[in-house]
């Protein structure tokens, strides 16, 4: 941080110099740097961002169809169908671990493994109650619906998880 603070510094007074003398070729250097500091600030973000214990992992992400019945459920499956292309884009392996068919349509839950650098890193943020306010398709009378799906991430730990008790923590009854 401290080098782009101080190489921020330096071309201000590139800036301030290129202004005094009126100089094109400063101004196309001037221009170059600024961009190479732009794309060195855009990696130091994303290293800041995803600089948590288990955002470099795998994830586990679940999707659940919340109240309203075949709305909700047809809502989980364009969730579920949105994370897979999103997976897709960015080169990730998914596997669907385990899915639930609504009745008349759509997702009651699913739940699917995405791998790949980062990828709870770049999914944590998606968990919460997700909405959609729409005209129902599965409505006769075209009347407004808001369907609501649950999504949850979780980093995928593995098998790195050793749970030690102590036997003096013990009390049998």
């Amino acid at each position: 941080w401290r080098a782009v603070d101080a190489k921020i510094n330096e071309l201000q007074e590139l800036v301030n110099l290129a202004e005094a003398e009126a100089d094109d070729g400063l101004n196309e250097e001037i221009r170059a740097e600024i961009e190479a500091l732009a794309t060195t600030l855009g990696d130091m973000r994303r290293e800041l961002l995803l600089s948590g214990p288990h955002d470099g992992r795998d994830a586990i992400l679940a999707i659940y169809a919340g109240a309203g019945g075949t709305e909700s459920q047809d809502w989980a499956e364009i969730l579920l169908r949105m994370y897979l292309r999103w997976a897709e884009r960015h080169k990730f392996h998914t596997e669907i671990i385990d899915q639930m068919e609504g009745e008349e349509a759509g997702l009651k839950s699913v739940m699917v493994e995405i791998r790949g650098r980062n990828a709870y890193g770049l999914l944590r943020s998606e968990r919460g109650v997700h909405r959609l306010v729409r005209i129902s398709p599965f409505d006769n009378a075209r009347r407004r619906h808001t369907s609501f799906a649950l999504v949850e991430v979780i980093p995928d730990i593995g098998e790195e998880i050793s749970v030690e008790i102590n036997p003096d923590d013990l009390r049998m009854d």
